[in-house]
């Protein structure tokens, strides 16, 4: 564990276990902590490196907007500083947006790619989801202080006092509106959706992104020939708030990342 100093970025890292490396991306107001639960089991089997995205966690926050598309730039020049060549990613949430942008921005660096309980275009959230979104005042992250999210931070982060900051960063970054469904449609990353079928995400648009992946549009035939190299699995009874924590996740992800594919890549 320790940095990484890359660009203008000092990521925090950690590394667990060993094998092919895995990068796990972490969720809005999160950090390496986010993965403890299930880290160990994924660790068995993979090279786990977790990483601290800008702003978050151990590494502090970098002078320009908050956006996926740029955090997916970190994260690259980061994969390419500890020459690690094509990794699988998982993102959960926030980091699931950045996962995704990694694969339409940086397609070579990627052989796998697990997107949790993450839309692909922000109208695919729960109405009532899009409306409780951190709001873009420092003056909100104030008042927000209470929470879990933040007692964390203000064990880590190298400024602790930059919580408002973060908060009003972030809801700025969530309030945003984009739709990447045709660059998802064009992706050609063995992909795997995870999502709780109590999600923050409307189960429409889980098959919507599936679809979009080249999942849900014929019969896989009796031998399984015509199956997507996309995967779709939906895991029950838990949450956005919780399917992180449960070792549904990983008995899920780790078949996806070892098995043999249909159309090599």
């Amino acid at each position: 564990m320790g940095y990484a100093e890359v660009a203008d970025v000092r990521f925090w890292y950690e590394i667990h276990g060993s094998g092919r490396p895995l990068v796990l991306l972490h969720g809005g107001f999160g950090a390496v902590e986010t993965f403890a639960a299930i880290r160990p089991a994924l660790a068995q089997r993979r090279q786990v490196i977790s990483v601290d995205l800008p702003g978050h966690g151990r590494t502090a926050d970098v002078d320009r907007p908050m956006r996926y598309e740029s955090m997916a730039d970190d994260v690259a020049a980061f994969i390419g500083h500890l020459g690690l060549g094509p990794v699988d990613v998982l993102g959960f949430s926030l980091g699931g947006g950045v996962g995704l942008r990694l694969a339409v921005q940086h397609r070579h660096l990627l052989r796998r790619l697990v997107v949790v309980s993450a839309p692909c275009r922000r109208q695919g959230w729960f109405p009532e989801v899009l409306a409780g979104m951190p709001e873009p005042d420092e003056a909100a992250g104030e008042r927000m202080t209470g929470i879990p999210a933040y007692e964390l931070y203000r064990q880590v982060a190298p400024r602790p006092d930059d919580w408002p900051k973060l908060w009003a960063r972030t809801g700025e970054l969530l309030r945003r509106e984009y739709d990447w469904s045709a660059e998802v449609a064009a992706l050609t990353t063995p992909t795997l959706l995870v999502f709780a079928d109590a999600d923050s995400i409307r189960p429409a648009h889980m098959v919507e992104f599936f679809g979009l992946l080249g999942g849900g549009h014929r019969d896989a035939g009796w031998d399984g020939a015509d199956r997507p190299d996309a995967r779709l699995a939906v895991l029950p009874g838990l949450t956005h708030y919780d399917i992180v924590d449960s070792p549904a996740l990983p008995a899920v992800v780790l078949p996806f990342l070892t098995h043999t594919l249909n159309t090599p890549v």
